[in-house]
């Protein structure tokens, strides 16, 4: 079996044609040179070269074989440099959880963000719910989790808040509310309201409750619904209204209006980045350093336990 000295020394005659050039080229003598060349021809069981004192020729299965020799040089040169840029956390995977919603905004933008930043980094997004996010973490399936409603009581958790954003009210085409003066809070007073699931989407049902009761508004709940794109369907369907995050403008649907709700502008929907900072991944110090540069407003990460 031949080595990869060995064929740096062959590439080097080859491409001079001369023993003594290709010897300076390398920073080496030239009997030592001669006698690499001398054992990848043994190893090979074939003459690559044709030497007299005057000339240095390739022989036809020296030509068939430099440019494999190249080849493999090329390979293992950018085998390193790959194994190099892994260690230094550019290149790798990171798995990513993350919630429905969060594909409507801060997602897309944070991908297209590292696609530029570290395009050596393959991130696998996987679109999970809050509680399969943090059992993932803490079994090591992915490395970051996107989320709205932070763990209370989990502990060896890092998080930072990347995104947030108003709520919005959702009306049908044609409804009263849906132009002329911004709607109050208190417009939503006994309206048919279609609401979110206080079990598979407890972050917003909580925070739209509040809302309500805060301001003393009573609603008639006509749907509970856990996806963003299905209410707003609903509601493109006259069913009702529905209070939704800015993001969810991104979807366009045809015949819903979005418009600002005066006496909730304090009210934010938070998305929060979450990893373990015990994960060995050498990709998570350049994905996290990346995504909360990108965070809008940015936040320093927070311990939470």
């Amino acid at each position: 079996m031949f080595e990869l000295s060995q064929l740096r020394c062959f590439v080097a005659v080859a491409e001079e044609l001369h023993f003594g050039r290709a010897a300076n080229r390398l920073n080496m003598t030239q009997p030592p040179l001669s006698r690499q060349v001398q054992l990848l021809e043994h190893a090979l069981g074939a003459l690559l070269l044709e030497r007299t004192s005057r000339h240095v020729a390739l022989t036809p299965a020296g030509r068939l074989f430099l440019a494999d020799a190249r080849r493999i040089l090329q390979l293992a040169e950018s085998a390193g440099l790959t194994v190099r840029r892994a260690a230094r956390g550019e290149a790798g995977a990171i798995a990513l959880g993350c919630t429905a919603a969060a594909g409507y905004g801060f997602l897309p933008r944070l991908v297209a963000r590292a696609r530029e930043r570290a395009p050596g980094l393959d991130l696998v997004l996987k679109e999970m719910v809050t509680s399969e996010q943090l059992e993932a973490l803490a079994g090591g399936r992915i490395d970051f989790g996107l989320l709205r409603r932070l763990p209370s009581e989990r502990r060896g958790i890092e998080s930072a808040c990347v995104a947030r954003e108003a709520m919005m009210l959702a009306l049908p085409l044609g409804h009263p509310l849906a132009t002329g003066r911004e709607p109050h809070l208190r417009d939503l007073d006994q309206q048919p309201l279609i609401a979110w699931s206080p079990i598979e989407a407890r972050y917003f049902h909580d925070l739209v409750t509040g809302l309500c009761h805060t301001a003393g508004v009573v609603t008639h709940d006509v749907q509970c619904i856990s996806q963003t794109h299905t209410m707003l369907a609903l509601v493109g369907a006259g069913l009702g209204l529905a209070l939704v995050p800015e993001a969810a403008r991104s979807l366009g649907f045809e015949g819903v209006i979005l418009r600002p709700l005066r006496g909730a502008e304090t009210t934010r929907a938070e998305l929060h980045l979450v990893w373990r900072p015990d994960n060995p991944n050498p990709a998570l110090p350049v994905f996290r350093d990346l995504a909360l540069d990108f965070a809008a407003p940015p936040e320093a990460p927070a311990a939470l336990g």
